[in-house]
């Protein structure tokens, strides 16, 4: 009996774990208003979207791995799986839940990456980020 329990917990977690990857592996977020290489004008108003999570206030749940919130990462690189993104000028989080935003940005060419993260901030990595090059002329 010790043996079958055992088991079944087991296969409870493989399965539970694969599902979960095939979750994260099948999602995605995008800019639903933005293309790469755009011109645009400051204010930018970005509008931000996630398929196959759900978008959630930060701290509700940090251990749910289905559901999570946006960040704007301003002239950097995504985050990598796991770590906890900064909060600064170039980080820029969406923790109540927001998809949307209007940024303010100076003439030039930015690069903007959407960053999607679990309700503690830990990043979903690179395979839940988009990232677009933009030129700001006014």
């Amino acid at each position: 009996m010790k043996k079958f329990v055992f088991l079944a917990f087991v296969c409870i977690n493989l399965f539970s774990t694969q599902g979960f990857s095939k979750k994260i592996i099948e999602s995605k977020v995008d800019f639903l208003n933005l293309k790469n290489n755009a011109t645009v004008t400051s204010p930018v108003k970005i509008l931000m979207t996630v398929e196959g999570l759900k978008v959630r206030p930060a701290g509700e749940d940090i251990n749910d791995k289905s559901s999570g919130h946006h960040h704007i990462i301003i002239n950097a690189s995504p985050i990598p799986e796991g770590q906890v993104v900064p909060a600064d000028e170039n980080h820029i989080h969406f923790g109540k839940g927001q998809t949307e935003t209007s940024i303010e940005l100076k003439p030039g060419k930015h690069t903007l990456t959407l960053q999607f993260a679990d309700g503690a901030h830990r990043s979903y990595g690179p395979k839940l980020s988009k990232t677009i090059h933009i030129t700001v002329i006014k």
